[in-house]
């Protein structure tokens, strides 16, 4: 299982230390530090859709150029996560079942009570 995000982001904090707390073994992946491919968020957008991945609520969306921003579609949205990785909502944790995308303390209590 890998959990996908930034360090510095509260949100992957707050699911890195439920994992730990909860005994999920887990590796973290740091989009900034590790990169990140195509492959991969291809393999995501089998689980979720590419406006649940996009995060347009961030500071790097609103710097986009609104040009880039009218005319979305899912090349387009991969092209820019690929271009700016703090465009994907955070965290993704991702196993062989598919991904999840973000952290809600129930919703992972749930995930992993499975």
């Amino acid at each position: 299982m890998i959990l996908y995000g930034i360090k510095n982001c509260d949100t992957v904090k707050k699911a890195r230390r439920w994992c730990e707390a909860n005994n999920v073994d887990f590796q973290f992946h740091d989009f900034r530090v590790d990169g990140l491919d195509e492959t991969t968020i291809n393999s995501w957008l089998e689980s979720v859709s590419w406006e649940t991945l996009l995060n347009k609520r961030g500071t790097t969306w609103r710097k986009l150029e609104d040009s880039r921003k009218e005319q979305l579609d899912q090349t387009t949205a991969v092209e820019l996560m690929l271009a700016n990785p703090t465009l994907i909502k955070r965290p993704v944790l991702s196993d062989s079942s598919g991904c999840k995308v973000g952290f809600k303390e129930a919703d992972y209590a749930v995930y992993f009570a499975k």
